[in-house]
């Protein structure tokens, strides 16, 4: 049974239905299911099975919240982080440091810093100067950072162009062509334990064959790295796999990607390293919400939730597809355009849409919203962050607190020479 389903014609997740958290705690709310994180994030593992040395660290940027970070950890995943927020969240869920993997194009000198003293276990460095600087830092504390060099194989995922990371005029990496140059150069810095390569070529990738062109590609970078006398004992193959959004759509499994990475790399010698993120976070979590008006349009009618573009920014970047049901559908259809409060034309989910027949204050939810959901929501329109909620069988507590427009207001301090004063008229009076 799948953790969000209908039971007595009310949508649950787990036992607990809709209804009940949204009385508690309002709406819009993301929620949770332990039973989805569990049993994606050893789905995961349990297809990587074939390959006897691996490291898998959840990619934090798709669901940072800190009792998912500690749900993940007890499920034994490291952690790969872009930015010291995201190491200083894996900490205190009690990854170990060494399980840290530091990625990320824009490492500051002092992200840096913190890291090394954190004892990050991993850098992945994404160009030669980046190199040459985490070595300076490491070597004035007596320290080797461990580091992989990444690399951009110039592959195309396949996968919309604002996710894409592989492609030679993507930010990520250094060419291939480079690569050897630029291996050997840091290979030689006392500040750098060089251990490997890394690649991640893009986000919701559907099929197997572009990983697979990648991680050829990356074998034979490796053949001619060792062949020039360079150690190599890590090689972090990223992460990536993508997952149905629509309920029709079908992606490749856990088990197919694990044969295929061990066949591909079955002479490698290497400890292979992982990055999930969207796999075991995304079909984890729903944006529950409530419907504020059904307003006549000039083809469709316009169904108004209280959920906005700020709070699941997805459709208005990438023209994100996410199912919205209702949580008690009354069994009647409608064709109408989904849409939210900001005060944006971008600020809709769906047009034209075959769906449950919503009346005003009905609920519904988005689905397949636990990845790039509550952490890439902001507080435009002066809206609050939304709370998240997780759901543990019969019971369920708030994980993320509703942030009020007046906490936001309370930490923007106004200058002394912008107070308002009596204007010199008034003081005459």
């Amino acid at each position: 049974m799948s953790p969000f389903h209908y039971r007595d014609g009310v949508l649950h997740a787990e036992r607990v239905p809709l209804p009940v958290i949204a009385a508690s705690i309002g709406t819009p709310a993301y929620v949770y299911s332990t039973a989805a994180f569990r049993a994606s994030a050893r789905a995961f593992r349990a297809g990587l099975a074939p390959i006897a040395r691996q490291h898998v660290a959840f990619a934090v940027k798709a669901n940072p919240n800190l009792a998912i970070l500690r749900l993940l950890a007890a499920e034994g995943y490291g952690a790969d982080i872009v930015s010291h927020g995201e190491m200083l969240r894996a900490l205190a869920a009690g990854i170990p440091p060494r399980a840290i993997v530091f990625s990320g194009v824009g490492k500051t000198d002092a992200e840096m810093i913190a890291a090394l003293d954190a004892g990050v276990g991993q850098f992945n460095v994404e160009f030669e100067e980046e190199g040459v600087v985490l070595a300076r830092l490491a070597a004035a504390r007596g320290l080797r950072a461990v580091a992989l060099l990444r690399v951009n194989p110039d592959i195309d995922a396949g996968t919309h162009a604002k996710i894409s990371t592989g492609r030679r005029d993507n930010k990520f990496g250094v060419g291939l062509d480079d690569a050897p140059g630029i291996y050997a150069r840091l290979a030689r810095l006392d500040g750098l334990d060089l251990r490997g390569v890394a690649i991640h070529i893009g986000s919701q990738i559907a099929d197997l064959a572009p990983l697979e062109a990648a991680i050829s590609r990356v074998g034979t970078l490796i053949a001619d790295l060792r062949a020039a006398g360079h150690r190599i004992t890590h090689v972090d193959l990223g992460g990536g796999l993508g997952i149905p959004y629509r309920p029709d759509e079908i992606y490749p499994t856990a088990a197919a990607y694990g044969a295929m990475v061990a066949r591909v790399t079955r002479d490698w010698d290497a400890t292979l390293m992982f990055e999930p993120g969207r796999f075991v976070a995304g079909e984890a979590g729903v944006l529950l919400t409530e419907i504020l008006w059904v307003k006549p349009g000039a083809t469709h009618p316009y169904v108004i939730v209280d959920a906005a573009m700020n709070d699941l920014a997805r459709p208005a970047l990438y023209d994100a597809f996410h199912d919205f049901v209702a949580v008690e559908p009354n069994g009647r259809r409608i064709v109408a355009n989904i849409a939210g409060p900001v005060c944006e034309s971008g600020d809709t989910f769906a047009m034209g849409r075959a769906i449950d027949d919503v009346r005003r204050g009905d609920l519904a939810v988005f689905r397949t919203v636990g990845a790039y959901g509550a952490t890439m929501a902001s507080t435009y329109n002066c809206r609050p962050l939304i709370p998240e909620v997780l759901v543990d069988d019969d019971r369920f507590a708030v994980v993320a607190d509703r942030i009020s427009p007046q906490a936001t207001l309370d930490v923007q301090p106004v200058p002394s020479w912008r107070r308002p004063t009596l204007s010199l008229s008034r003081q005459r009076r």
